[in-house]
């Protein structure tokens, strides 16, 4: 089968090819899915560039990324919720990346029937943002109805699914995004838009409960300051915790080292006696079939920039790391 891997780490013109690999067979528990779709995610180049080689090894050449939608052409002998020829979708787990290819394995409990009403394409769009999304904001945020959140980059993967899940869970919206993505985001569900181009957020917001915080840096640093005590920043960038290096089985000194990193951000927290929480995300089929009710009853919908062929995979790559993206980059396979 074609598949897209990546020989060592370095940059996306340099490291990343096309290339002919064994087709996977599926083990007991797995089901063999057939890849219609597939979309980018930050998590790509970082892991090819070796950014996050500190906390996950990798063997060379490995097949690249997490997110895909696609029919179950076989399933593993104890597979119990999935048959052949179901359509389906998936963030995988992360011994299963690899969906950038014409077929890859997975768990079947990181598995989800695709929602019927969205193409292949939409539906590969979707795993790996929502879940954290729906993670980031009702597992560990419980963002309630009529609390303020402040969702950044909104234009983005994930800020443009946060802004319709927090909508849908009753909360008022606030959002940052460039000028020439105001009137998308406000369409997306947006109560409030700060331009960050005219604005600065810090300066027009305040006692707001919940910050996601998805650009890290400077951005994170000045979000502390708009929250209302007992409020909660959650971030999806930057240090993990020391609970999570405990539960991937890290050696001891990484949590105390997550835990001296993160010192500033729990000191930042304390002067606003407010919470400050790093999330990295599970896939779970499970929370997964729950996005796939909201897209099926239309509560929330994906948002798609460019869809590039197989074999454009690495100019996707290269457009990704610009910046630029307005919602999901998606690779079609079939």
């Amino acid at each position: 089968m074609k598949a897209i891997v990546c020989t060592k780490y370095g940059e996306t013109a340099d490291v990343v090819e096309l290339r002919e690999i064994p087709k996977p067979t599926a083990g007991t528990n797995e089901v063999l899915i057939e890849i219609h779709a597939a979309s980018l995610n930050p998590v790509d180049f970082k892991i090819q560039q070796g950014a996050l080689k500190a906390i996950r090894k990798l063997t060379f050449p490995f097949v690249m990324g997490f997110d895909v939608s696609g029919e179950v052409v076989a399933v593993g002998a104890g597979v119990r919720q999935f048959k052949v020829g179901d359509e389906v979708f998936s963030r995988v787990g992360a011994a299963y990346m690899g969906t950038f290819a014409e077929f890859v394995t997975v768990d079947e409990k990181f598995v989800a029937m695709k929602p019927k009403n969205i193409s292949h394409q939409e539906a590969a769009a979707l795993p790996l943002v929502a879940l954290t999304t729906w993670q980031a904001l009702v597992t560990v945020a419980k963002l309630q109805a009529g609390q303020r959140v402040l969702i950044h980059a909104g234009a983005g993967g994930i800020g443009s699914i946060a802004i319709q899940i927090a909508k849908e869970l009753g909360a008022y919206v606030f959002t940052t995004t460039s000028t020439k993505n105001v009137e998308m985001v406000k369409a997306l569900g947006a109560d409030e838009v700060i331009d960050y181009k005219t604005q600065a957020f810090e300066q027009v917001l305040k006692d707001i409960d919940v910050v996601f915080e998805t650009l890290g840096g400077e951005n994170q640093v000045k979000s502390f300051g708009v929250l209302k005590a007992g409020g909660i920043l959650v971030t999806i960038v930057g240090i993990p915790t020391s609970a999570w290096a405990r539960e991937e089985g890290l050696p001891v000194y990484m949590g105390w080292l997550f835990d001296l990193l993160n010192w500033k951000n729990r000191r930042l927290a304390r002067a606003q006696h407010a919470r400050f929480a790093p999330v990295l995300l599970q896939p779970e089929g499970s929370k997964l079939a729950i996005i796939a009710e909201m897209v099926s009853s239309e509560m929330i919908h994906p948002v798609i920039d460019k869809v590039f062929p197989l074999d454009q995979t690495k100019a996707a790559l290269q457009y990704i790391q610009t910046g630029r993206a307005t919602g999901k980059i998606v690779l079609a396979v079939k």
